[in-house]
């Protein structure tokens, strides 16, 4: 990163899982910087759903950095998930034209349903558990399976963690980390928040604020994503030996089947 920017800059690590973001200060100058960063990060900065892209430069040995306006701010707390703004945000993203345009023309494929059911059911086939909780999950989401399929696709965050929104000190808002997104049903990002973040009382003011009332279907679609995932995650944890993970995994997934058959 040094050569790129000259030696007037001091370069820090960002942290993160990949390791391959950075903070760059030279005076009162200063950058974000990220390798290989999401391909679409221009529309993303276009439309202010992300701090604005300043300039993108293309190594020789292929990489590509990015480097972004540097805000002053912070993430926001499990308690303002609850803000309306966050509602219209995600709306905001889950109708652009111009964002799902670019994923399109880049190859991303969209999530198909049918596909993550049968992954879910040849990962379960290599693990020794109580197959009760899990056999009634597979009945759900295969009973289900028509209500989330030939829905409208849109650009999904498909992370709804609180700590990647970020509030600048100059009170804008911005959903930073799309390295996982993917076309897909909203109602896979709106079950993931309103699930980890909004009491179910709640549920309808959250929702007028994205432009939504509830519904069956939209809740038994949000159910389905939220199952299939929480079983994916549990599987995994199961696999690689983390017996905290996945007792709390199993134990969310119990939580959500019944929520299914009381709804």
């Amino acid at each position: 990163m040094q050569n790129i920017l000259g030696e007037e800059w001091t370069i820090t690590p960002a942290g993160g899982s990949t390791g391959e973001a950075y903070y760059a200060q030279s005076g009162r100058k200063r950058l974000f910087l990220k390798r290989n960063s999401s391909p679409f990060l221009a529309v993303l900065s276009a439309e202010g759903i992300v701090p604005k892209l300043v300039w993108t430069k293309r190594l020789e040995n292929g990489d590509v950095i990015t480097a972004q306006q540097w805000l002053e701010g912070r993430e926001l707390s499990s308690e303002e998930m609850k803000h309306p703004r966050v509602a219209e945000l995600l709306s905001k993203i889950h109708h652009s034209s111009e964002l799902l345009d670019m994923f399109m023309r880049i190859g991303k494929k969209p999530i198909e349903p049918e596909a993550i059911l049968a992954d879910l059911k040849s990962q379960v086939a290599e693990i020794n558990v109580d197959v009760t909780t899990l056999d009634f999950a597979f009945q759900y989401l295969s009973f289900n399976l028509t209500k989330v399929s030939k829905v409208e696709q849109v650009v999904c965050h498909c992370d709804m963690n609180h700590n990647n929104w970020m509030l600048s000190n100059d009170g804008k808002l911005f959903l930073i980390d799309w390295d996982n997104a993917r076309v897909g049903d909203p109602a896979l990002d709106i079950g993931m928040l309103l699930q980890s973040y909004i009491p179910t009382d709640e549920w309808d003011t959250w929702l007028e604020s994205y432009g939504l009332m509830r519904n069956e279907q939209l809740v038994q679609r949000m159910y389905w994503y939220l199952i299939a995932e929480t079983m994916s995650l549990y599987i995994c944890s199961d696999v690689n030996c983390q017996k905290k993970e996945a007792a709390e995994h199993y134990s969310e997934l119990k939580r959500l089947i019944h929520r299914v058959t009381v709804y």
